[in-house]
């Protein structure tokens, strides 16, 4: 009988057999226990994300979190139109195509003073601890007005928030109190910013309005919490993530090396992306593979799932950095697409970039070592260790 348990560790290190069955035997699959339906086919996660009038975000994007009060802690992304797009608009203008270009320089700098250190004591380090999470850490702390002092902090709240203990199907009490650590900590921030306003995107939500209307802290914080975890997390996986299929794809590395980079991290993004699922509400009763849906109802969207679809892409379970990879979804799309993957691609390029520039392309992953953050919604790594040689 197939089993599609979202918060299963076994599930987290390799849910791709899962995922094809899925697709094939039950492309609308139903869990009385944990009361969900999921959709895994890439047509289906695609016009689902597309029509967000019928799959509503009002009760939040995760199962742990789930319900009306759900934008209190996930802000815009668990909130419909108008309220959604209002908000959205606020926070788009500092991740602007023009704005994000920008930026390159400060986190090309991040990148090379972190790898620096990470190589400064020999050949091996921890490529997530001690790189691939302390760059966009630095860069969504900078734009947010966190000192530096702090950010370590912050990462640490940011991972507790999203770590999923084995057998908790719910909002475990570390994920709690990680959650209101980081919501006292941008409290403390918004008031210290109307006190003494800054050239940060903090003193820019604190001056801003809707309707005439200014922001209160209930509406600014969790704001900065959404891209304060999402800001990080995201790319911290996605560098992980292509590290490691790099590494076990030798054939691949070695065009990665040659100087397609950014074949490597699309690529990545389709077949090993560490968005994997998001929730949406459905609002009426509607009909998919034959089968009622009710309204009410939690509908996962399995956007992992959709981008080894087959049904798009040809031999989707290879890595493959010369794939077209044009209709995958990583990052959603309709009015939830990713208001932060122009950054995560930027700042994935450049650490990859400084990587490739740095160290020799027969790098080794000691895979028995590595650790693997669990979270039904973020796949990734929380550590991987690596032995490099420098070029």
């Amino acid at each position: 009988m197939l089993q599609f348990d979202p918060f299963d560790h076994a599930l987290h290190a390799d849910p791709w057999p899962v995922y094809e069955r899925l697709r094939e035997e039950a492309p609308l699959y139903r869990n009385d226990e944990l009361d969900f339906w999921a959709l895994s086919r890439h047509a289906d996660v695609s016009a689902a994300f597309r029509d967000s009038g019928r799959f509503s975000s009002a009760y939040g994007a995760t199962l742990e979190l789930w319900g009306p009060d759900a934008h209190q802690t996930g802000s815009f992304v668990a909130m419909d139109p108008p309220r959604h797009t209002q908000v959205r608009a606020l926070v788009s203008a500092a991740f602007t195509p023009r704005r994000v270009a920008a930026m390159e320089p400060a986190i090309r700098k991040l990148a090379r003073h972190h790898l620096d250190a990470a190589l400064s004591e020999g050949g091996t380090f921890d490529l997530v601890a001690d790189y691939s999470t302390k760059v966009p850490v630095d860069v969504i702390s900078a734009m947010l007005g966190v000192p530096e002092h702090d950010r370590d902090r912050l990462r640490d709240w940011s991972e507790r928030i999203l770590a999923r203990e084995e057998g908790v199907r719910g909002a475990s009490q570390a994920m709690t109190e990680a959650g209101a650590a980081l919501a006292g900590y941008y409290a403390e921030l918004v008031a210290s910013r109307r006190r003494e306003p800054a050239g940060d995107l903090t003193t820019a939500l604190i001056g801003a309005e809707i309707d005439g209307v200014r922001l209160a802290d209930h509406d600014i914080v969790p704001v900065l919490i959404l891209l304060g975890v999402a800001g990080n997390e995201t790319t911290t996986k996605l560098v992980g993530n292509a590290w490691h299929a790099a590494w076990r794809h030798p054939g691949q590395r070695a065009a990665a090396w040659a100087g397609n980079i950014p074949g490597w991290i699309e690529e990545t993004l389709r077949y090993d992306g560490p968005g994997q699922m998001s929730v949406r509400r459905v609002s009426a009763d509607t009909v998919l593979h034959g089968a009622t849906v009710p309204a009410g109802s939690r509908m996962l969207l399995l956007t992992g799932a959709a981008n080894r679809d087959p049904r798009v892409f040809p031999d989707a379970g290879r890595f493959d950095i010369a794939r077209d990879t044009a209709d995958a979804i990583p990052f959603a799309v309709g009015r939830h697409f990713c208001l932060g993957a122009g950054l995560a691609r930027l700042e994935a390029r450049i650490m990859l970039e400084e990587l490739v520039a740095a160290v020799r392309e027969d790098y080794e992953v000691d895979a028995g070592r590595a650790v693997r953050a669990h979270n039904p919604n973020v796949r990734g790594f929380a550590s991987l260790p690596t032995s490099v040689v420098a070029r």
